[in-house]
């Protein structure tokens, strides 16, 4: 399963970024990313880190900007301490930046991956893709999702049916177990 899952992420890094790459006529791109798709998050090279890792490799990656993904953080936590410990070069932003970085920083596209993909092509991630989603839209700038067959649910219909993980308000009112926010919901 490790090896199946390692040569999954590499072909998916591989065929997305020759895909982004046969859209643009410029040399190198600037991809956004959001949540942790990395080798943190998979057996070892990643889904949308991995086409990351596939354009970094090529020479023909400019910038990645990832998200701090909140609550839970996993984009600081998680892809920036990849980009770094790979010398790939990032730069992390806030949630709440990503829709003028699309607009200021020439994105080239937006790369996130799925924790379910449906029958009709509706997908799962995190809360916060749905307004990436909307907002790369606004802006003309292509959406992605990187995600191997194992994502796949084809016993759902569409994305209504599926479950969303309900995280405890403490990720987002508390931080190591002190209070920082209003706690009356």
């Amino acid at each position: 399963m490790l090896e199946r899952d390692v040569n999954d992420n590499r072909k998916i890094g591989n065929y997305g970024a020759q895909h982004i790459l046969s859209g643009v006529p410029r040399d190198s791109v600037t991809i956004l990313t959001h949540c942790n798709t990395g080798s943190l998050a998979t057996a070892g090279y990643g889904t949308a880190l991995g086409v990351v890792r596939s354009l970094h490799a090529l020479g023909r990656l400019k910038r990645m900007y990832c998200t701090e993904t909140r609550p839970y953080n996993q984009g600081s936590r998680l892809t920036a301490y990849e980009a770094v410990a790979e010398g790939i070069p990032a730069t992390l932003i806030t949630d709440s930046m990503a829709a003028l970085t699309m607009r200021e920083m020439d994105i080239t596209a937006v790369v996130v991956g799925a924790d379910r993909v449906v029958a009709n092509g509706d997908t799962a991630n995190k809360v916060g893709t749905y307004q990436l989603a909307i907002a790369a839209k606004h802006h003309g700038i292509p959406f992605y999702v990187a995600a191997p067959s194992t994502s796949c649910d084809l016993s759902l219909e569409s994305g209504r049916d599926i479950i969303i993980e309900v995280r405890p308000p403490e990720e987002l009112t508390s931080l190591n177990g002190v209070p920082i926010a209003g706690t009356r919901y």
